[in-house]
């Protein structure tokens, strides 16, 4: 077996068990943060981008052209995005009673954006990349003006954000990389080099992937046990309505498989790393809303890893048992 070979075997085994080792380095990153305290700042962006690059390389023209095909499912996301997640953060917060510090925010993690991290499940799991992608474009480029008209209309808390600063973000870590890694598909996904190098791809992702939620666990890790039971429960709450209620968005709406799957990772995994810096910007004498924030954060990264892998091996499942039926078959005439 070569080299290339043995790599993509590799690089197969990683996004197979991707929840194990995301969780392995969440362990690490907490017991050890010294080991991922690099990913941050300048490093994490080129972190993300790296990811980012990655599932680039799955996209091709084809992927465009049904994306554009069915803008209606980018505004069903958007909608979908800033009223699900924003929605039932208030209403968790409510039902469990929460103080003013956790439910704010609580409410700002569901009135942020989709996270980058999403991408990369939604990779993962098989769903539609080009959508999910398009999807945290849409949301992150609203996000200015959405995320502080939501928190003012639900906790009565104005805050500020720089539009340009978010912009220039997402050009950086994921409209760049995205379409350097589309082109180089386009352009020489033909050879059987490229074909070999697209193999490497996930394995790069997961290992990427693992060090920026060991790198967030290093800096947030403590706050997610101090957080006490009552705050956890409704961050898994809110976590999980997401996911059920992008699913069954995408479901009434029409979306085909890979669509759904895509959409109940986009509206369950938010930008909570995002919050968290808001937080501590615009709220520094809340600190249970930076407490909600972090335990957010961490916990959105290992659920959607540990959801998109529930998705991967439900398909191996189904090729399993439909490979099983068609040699009965066979066998039989």
């Amino acid at each position: 077996m070569s080299v290339m070979n043995t790599a993509g075997s590799i690089s197969a085994f990683l996004a197979r068990y991707t929840a194990f080792f995301v969780i392995g380095a969440g362990i690490l990153g907490y017991f050890f943060p010294v080991l991922f305290s690099w990913v941050s700042g300048l490093k994490q962006i080129l972190v993300l981008a790296l990811i980012m690059l990655a599932m680039g390389v799955t996209l091709g023209l084809s992927d465009y052209k049904i994306l554009a095909k069915r803008p209606l499912d980018i505004f069903i996301g958007a909608v979908a995005q800033f009223t699900i997640m924003p929605l039932a953060a208030f209403s968790i917060a409510r039902m469990f009673g929460l103080s003013d510090g956790l439910t704010l925010g609580l409410v700002l993690v569901g009135s942020c954006p989709g996270g980058v991290s999403s991408n990369i499940m939604s990779f993962l799991c098989k769903g539609d990349v080009a959508f999910s992608v398009g999807m945290t474009t849409v949301s992150t480029t609203l996000a200015p003006v959405m995320t502080p008209l939501l928190l003012t209309l639900l906790v009565g808390e104005k805050v500020s954000m720089d539009p340009w600063d978010m912009v220039l973000f997402l050009i950086y870590v994921t409209i760049i990389p995205v379409g350097i890694g589309s082109l180089l598909n386009i352009f020489m996904g033909h050879r059987e080099s490229f074909k070999s190098f697209q193999k490497l791809m996930p394995g790069v992702a997961v290992i990427a992937f693992a060090c920026i939620v060991g790198g967030v666990i290093s800096v947030h890790g403590a706050k997610f046990l101090e957080s006490g039971l009552v705050i956890f429960a409704c961050i898994f709450c809110h976590n999980a309505a997401g996911y059920i209620l992008g699913y069954l968005a995408a479901l009434l709406t029409g979306m085909n498989t890979a669509k759904k799957r895509t959409l109940a990772i986009e509206v369950g995994v938010q930008n909570a790393g995002l919050a968290t810096g808001l937080s501590g910007k615009f709220f520094p004498t809340v600190p249970e809303a930076a407490i909600a924030s972090a335990v957010s954060c961490v916990w959105h990264s290992i659920s959607g890893t540990i959801l998109a892998n529930a998705f991967a091996f439900f398909d191996r499942g189904s090729e399993s048992k439909n490979g099983k039926e068609d040699r009965k078959e066979n066998t039989a005439s």
